[in-house]
């Protein structure tokens, strides 16, 4: 089944992922959509010093949004801003440093940040990591998992009480189209057991992804929640994490523009803002989570056993007798073998 999936997925990829896919499907785009003035709006983005993050920032910078840049290297996020601020106008562009490997840190962030704003209208989930080797974080997280799965959890359900006091807030995670090819897994989240496959993992955070936000959208309905699929982009996380990948196909990649269109798309447009809360998107469509007869669909007590399991980890994150300001779980699930302890794919 494991092989079905992997051809059909290839074949697709091919046809939908690349740019001649996304110059298709754009000849269905209104442009009227992106006509948005964004001033007094607030957006913060993860992983936005380059490829479809800071192309995301600077459509939105643009547009007189305000940008909190999430960013892990000081220097790359602040030549990232003057770009922005440069080519924008728009100075309104600042600049947060968080390594979001550091699961702990991830919480004190948003933490921090609810304190000193008191507003956040839309959140983009775009930091997204492929380490080709078992390494831990300093709680011993794996660090795939910790990014990918765990960061995102930890960033989205700190900020929900202040994206749900905010007007219109929205919470789009860029996921991958190479989770169809796996099931949901909801034990042994962090590859202790099983053979460390780096492709897999990051395919297996994905769909892990897409379940959070399905979630998410049933538990809070003031937010509109959206998960999706960029494409096969030219950006530099690409060619470092599959380089054989990006030298084949790199006439064929679609530009950090093209990718981000989407996400700009779902952040910005009132056509978006009306479409079903917790879907999976691709070019500006909603598009299904599991391929025809691959056998990867999973039950809502599965989704929910995952979102217990995630809530569990964090909760050993925080300090010592302190109060969680992240929200309870959305239902109690007995759980067994919660582990205690313990390269980049962003296709």
């Amino acid at each position: 089944m494991s092989s079905y999936r992997n051809i059909v997925w290839f074949l697709k990829a091919m046809r939908q992922y690349t740019r001649t896919g996304y110059e298709a499907a754009s000849r269905e785009f209104v442009a009227r959509d992106l006509s948005a003035n964004l001033e007094g709006r607030s957006f913060m983005i993860t992983g936005a010093n380059s490829g479809i993050g800071k192309a995301t920032a600077m459509a939105i910078a643009k547009r007189g949004g305000t940008v909190h840049m999430v960013c892990r290297n000081r220097d790359k996020a602040e030549c990232a801003r003057e770009d922005i601020v440069k080519e924008s106008g728009n100075p309104n562009i600042h600049v947060h440093i968080l390594d979001l490997t550091e699961s702990r840190k991830v919480w004190e962030f948003a933490e921090d940040f609810k304190g000193k704003h008191s507003s956040l209208n839309v959140l983009i989930n775009n930091a997204g990591s492929m380490v080709k080797k078992r390494e831990v974080n300093s709680e011993g997280m794996e660090k795939n998992f910790a990014i990918n799965t765990l960061g995102v959890y930890i960033l989205t359900k700190g900020l929900i009480p202040l994206l749900e006091s905010s007007k219109e807030p929205r919470v789009i995670t860029v996921s991958s189209g190479g989770m169809l090819v796996q099931k949901l897994r909801v034990v042994d989240l962090q590859t202790e057991k099983r053979s460390f496959d780096s492709n897999m993992l990051y395919a297996q955070n994905k769909r892990q992804q897409v379940v959070m936000t399905e979630e998410w959208a049933r538990a809070h309905p003031r937010i509109h929640f959206s998960v999706m699929h960029p494409g096969w982009a030219d950006t530099p996380a690409v060619a470092m994490a599959l380089p054989q990948l990006y030298e084949t196909l790199r006439s064929r990649l679609r530009t950090p523009e093209q990718g981000a269109d989407t996400v700009i798309w779902l952040a910005v447009s009132p056509v978006a803002a009306r479409m079903p809360s917790g879907r999976f998107f691709q070019d500006r469509k909603v598009v299904p989570v599991h391929l025809p007869l691959a056998w990867t669909h999973y039950s809502r007590e599965k989704s929910r056993a995952l979102m217990s399991r995630l809530e569990a980890l964090v909760k050993q994150l925080q300090p010592s007798g302190g109060r969680s300001q992240l929200n309870s779980p959305i239902v109690t699930v007995e759980l067994t073998g919660i582990p205690q302890g313990g390269g980049r794919r962003p296709v």
